[in-house]
């Protein structure tokens, strides 16, 4: 999928998260719900780290853009290394390590790890990033006309004024993890969420997705999860645009109401 259908569906999956805990009856205390959801609609771009013309590609400029071709590379060292018979010979690495569940819980697992053991600045800049990356995605028309300085000033904004709700007491920096110490652990949740419904996503297209690699399935280490051909749709098609895209939407705002236990 493109990088504003990726947005959207994450966002739309925390919210749902959030309308879950709410009816197990563990509410997301508001600022949780919307950090989250900006968190994950951000997240939900990183998996296509690996490919140079990517949404994320463009958004931190000569450093994202460097970034993306050493991803691409490891991604198709990591490849080469470990493809088993069955698995086609490649020319670059989109669509495989950064496209897996493994690659999602790591990821997730560090922002977490460095949430909880950095100061607060590691904290905003794990915010900034990505709010940067949910401004890209959600906002992506405004985004694509204005500089990236503007961009940039929003999403450095946007998680000042996040960071400071959220060290509030009660508005969630210990929201789940109650813990001495464990303020913020949460945070790589939602970051975990986002590349997973990122590769859930792809999975719906043609080429499908890795999503369970290193587990051999057949003859193939890396083979392309998605269902059956006949219902997989081209990146950037109607279906997308037309049709799951309003759907993203719509569900994301049922899931924000029943988080917020407004029905």
């Amino acid at each position: 999928m493109m990088g504003p259908a990726h947005s959207l569906s994450g966002a739309a999956a925390w919210l749902g998260v959030g309308a879950a805990a709410a009816g197990f009856g563990h509410p997301m205390p508001w600022p949780v719900l919307v950090t989250g959801a900006l968190i994950c609609a951000g997240a939900a771009l990183a998996p296509d780290l690996d490919h140079k013309s990517a949404t994320i590609s463009r958004s931190f400029g000569p450093l994202s853009r460097i970034l993306c071709g050493i991803i691409d590379q490891l991604s198709h060292a990591v490849y080469k290394a470990t493809r088993a018979k069955g698995d086609p010979r490649r020319n670059g690495g989109h669509r495989t390590l950064t496209h897996t569940a493994l690659w999602a819980v790591l990821i997730g697992a560090g922002a977490s790890a460095l949430a909880v053991t950095g100061d607060r600045w590691a904290v905003l800049g794990i915010l900034f990033v990505h709010m940067v990356l949910a401004v890209e995605g959600l906002l992506w028309r405004a985004a694509r006309t204005s500089s990236d300085v503007l961009v940039w000033l929003l999403g450095a904004t946007s998680a000042w004024i996040l960071a400071g709700i959220l060290d509030r007491p009660g508005n969630g920096s210990t929201w789940l993890f109650t813990g001495p110490g464990q303020e913020y652990l949460w945070l790589g949740l939602p970051i975990v969420l986002g590349a997973l419904v990122h590769d859930i996503g792809d999975a719906l297209t043609v080429s499908g997705c890795p999503i369970l690699w290193p587990l051999p399935i057949g003859r193939k280490r890396w083979y392309p999860l998605g269902p059956p051909k006949a219902m997989r749709f081209r990146a950037g098609s109607r279906v997308e645009v037309k049709v799951l895209m309003p759907a993203f939407m719509l569900l994301g705002g049922v899931g924000g109401l029943g988080a917020l236990d407004l029905f």
